[in-house]
């Protein structure tokens, strides 16, 4: 081994060159000038790896000194395995140049390829570990700022929600005295019901701003009563839209926790489901199933209106995320909160015939959460 070595030695600067001018960089590679530097450094550490002068250690180092700065460049890593694959090659033809023995070569060639062999398994594992580690620092940064503007969105619809909510009070409760007052005045009914819906889209701004906490008591309510209010309500938005209403409720259904905020979300998906049949042409119709078995309460909401695009549906539970021209981006987002808060799920599927919100429910959640410290969304 020693006449190897010493043949190795005899031709590093010939070899370092050849690497060189071989080599795979970058232009925006700022440590293109380091990349001869490092191959001449493990060129050097397989001739010490002949003369037992370098461990498995040693290499590792290297390795991982070598995997830091290609992450630093954010260099691809199919050219940092080619110029490795490179220096291995440019030996192993230089070997083939001298007169050893095959006792002597093969040897020797086992030996290199270890070597090799080492380093880039260290390399690649730590440039992997390093790249994992950046991903999440930027996806925890992406979800920190995320988190922050929607603090700052919420504090400003906070503010502007209370101070427009005091008139609104004001105007709905003058509004119920006009109604005592003079019973058959006309288009009372309309101001009252549009009233009412202004109220509900501030309700969920409340929401989403994190204020205005009432403190209720979980209660047991039957989801057929529930529904029958949630129709009277919307009856003169689906007056306007035309739609057929097919309703498939086991009279016996119930769902245990916050009555309004159930409410509220049944309003939105129907709603959201009325808002997608106003654009269809034919026939229009939104079929209610609601399913009660021992261990869990099923609510569907389908509507026959436009399919919702595959690749939306992963987002339109995401905050502010809207198709419609004057839509807010909050309605589903909030939905989706309550339910999870109720221990519930909530999940669409679409398709060409239909679009279908399904929620699910434990009947027994408020016994389960009383002793949890279940609260409302504030």
């Amino acid at each position: 081994m020693d006449e190897l070595t010493a043949f190795l030695d005899k031709h590093e600067e010939k070899m370092v060159q050849a690497f060189r001018e071989q080599i795979v960089v970058s232009d925006h590679d700022q440590f293109k000038d380091v990349i001869p530097l490092n191959g001449q450094a493990l060129y050097r550490m397989v001739i010490g790896y002949f003369r037992a002068q370098v461990t498995h250690e040693d290499i590792r180092q290297l390795a991982y000194k070598v995997a830091s700065e290609r992450n630093q460049a954010d260099s691809n890593i199919g050219d940092f395995v080619y110029n490795v694959c490179l220096g291995r090659r440019l030996i192993l033809d230089l070997l083939q140049t001298g007169s050893f023995e095959p006792s002597t070569l093969v040897p020797a060639i086992i030996k290199i390829n270890e070597c090799f062999d080492v380093f880039l398994v260290h390399a690649v594992s730590k440039y992997t570990d390093l790249k994992n580690n950046d991903l999440a620092e930027k996806e925890l940064f992406i979800e920190r700022s995320h988190k922050d503007r929607l603090t700052i969105l919420g504090q400003m619809a906070s503010s502007f929600v209370h101070e427009f909510r005091n008139p609104l009070t004001s105007i709905i409760g003058f509004s119920k005295l006009l109604t005592e007052d003079y019973p058959n005045l006309p288009y009372v009914d309309i101001i009252m019901n549009e009233l009412h819906q202004l109220n509900f889209r501030v309700s969920q701004f409340l929401l989403v701003s994190k204020k205005g906490a009432i403190q209720r008591n979980i209660e047991v309510f039957n989801l057929q009563q529930l529904f029958e209010e949630i129709l009277s309500f919307l009856y003169p938005n689906i007056v306007d839209v035309n739609a057929d209403i097919q309703c498939s409720i086991n009279p016996a259904s119930e769902v245990t926790g916050y009555r309004d905020e159930i409410k509220q979300v049944l309003i939105n998906i129907l709603s959201n489901a009325l808002d997608a049949l106003q654009r269809k042409a034919g026939h229009k119709q939104i079929t209610i199933d609601v399913v009660q078995a021992e261990d869990t309460t099923q609510i569907s909401i389908s509507n026959n209106g436009g399919r919702i695009p595959e690749d939306l549906l992963p987002v339109i539970f995401e905050p502010f995320f809207t198709t419609k021209e004057l839509g807010t981006g909050i309605g589903l987002y909030v939905c989706k909160e309550i339910i999870e808060r109720h221990a519930g799920t909530l999940t669409c599927e679409s398709s060409d015939e239909n679009t279908t919100f399904t929620m699910e429910f434990s009947p027994g959640l408020g016994r389960t959460h009383e002793n949890k410290g279940l609260s409302p969304i504030p």
